[in-house]
């Protein structure tokens, strides 16, 4: 007797929006999703969500990196009026309650998570883990699919062991290009703003995560998205250059493996099957 095999579900993913205007970005096959951040209004998430096929009611959770506005507008009403589970640590879950922005208080739809410890969502194996940044709490997350594993770490104030740790295991990882160091140094930013933004707890810069990247390639990486991008002090172009210039003196096939792409500041990306 013959047994036909069904092939694993195909998976797929891509961002809603990324920078300080909003963050937003899916995850998820034909039958359900999850979200990493909610930074746009409810509204926007649905329209973009909409566009590539996606209806929210498939959204199963919400994962929260921190509790900046820009990566939480939407987590009070999505998660209880729309009755999605909101996933953070105890700290982010603190800081989303003392927003005083958001409507919504997080009530039943708020769920606990600690860093280092897997959780199970459907098929999504999940692990947290810490990335510095000046917020209540910041979390990267390890998501593991149909013998795949995506990392997104986004607003990393500095690399750590932990974030190498994970982010080396990616077949796809996102992470962010915040800045230009020059065009920071140079730019319109006041001091103490300039001193935040390269500050171990502010952000990556391009040059930053140009080495990082370097130092992490192995074969089995497929795909880089490069987040987060500063309105003023980088530009799509320039973080994509310097990324590809660095990795490519390592003899690094930029375009073939990896692809390289970036999340444009509120724009829906395209959606690229995994």
């Amino acid at each position: 007797m013959q047994y036909e095999l069904f092939p694993p579900e195909r998976f797929s993913f891509f961002s809603l929006s990324s920078g300080s205007c909003g963050n937003c970005y899916y995850l998820g096959n034909n039958r359900y999703g999850i979200l990493i951040d909610a930074g746009l209004g409810p509204r926007v998430i649905k329209k973009r969500l909409a566009q590539h096929g996606v209806e929210l009611s498939s959204i199963m959770a919400i994962l929260i990196t921190h509790d900046h506005y820009d990566h939480i507008k939407s987590a009070g009403y999505l998660g209880e009026k729309m009755y999605i589970p909101i996933y953070a640590t105890r700290e982010v879950h603190r800081g989303i309650d003392a927003c005083p922005m958001i409507n919504n208080r997080l009530n039943g739809s708020a769920r606990y998570i600690e860093k280092g410890t897997p959780f199970q969502i459907e098929d999504l194996r999940i692990t947290a883990f810490h990335v510095p940044h000046d917020s209540n709490d910041n979390a990267g997350y390890l998501i593991e699919f149909a013998g795949q594993k995506l990392t997104i770490a986004t607003d990393v104030g500095t690399i750590t062991d932990e974030v190498t740790y994970y982010a080396a295991q990616a077949n796809h990882l996102v992470i962010e290009s915040n800045y230009d160091e020059d065009l920071l140094l140079n730019g319109r930013y006041p001091i103490y703003l300039k001193r935040r933004i390269s500050s171990g707890t502010g952000h990556l810069s391009n040059r930053q995560a140009a080495d990082f990247l370097a130092d992490i390639f192995h074969e089995e990486l497929h795909n880089i998205w490069l987040c987060h991008l500063s309105g003023d002090n980088n530009n799509p172009q320039l973080a994509y250059s310097t990324i590809q210039e660095r990795l490519t003196r390592n003899g690094i096939d930029v375009g073939h493996k990896p692809a390289l792409r970036v999340f444009e500041r509120n724009i829906l990306s395209d959606k690229i099957e995994l």
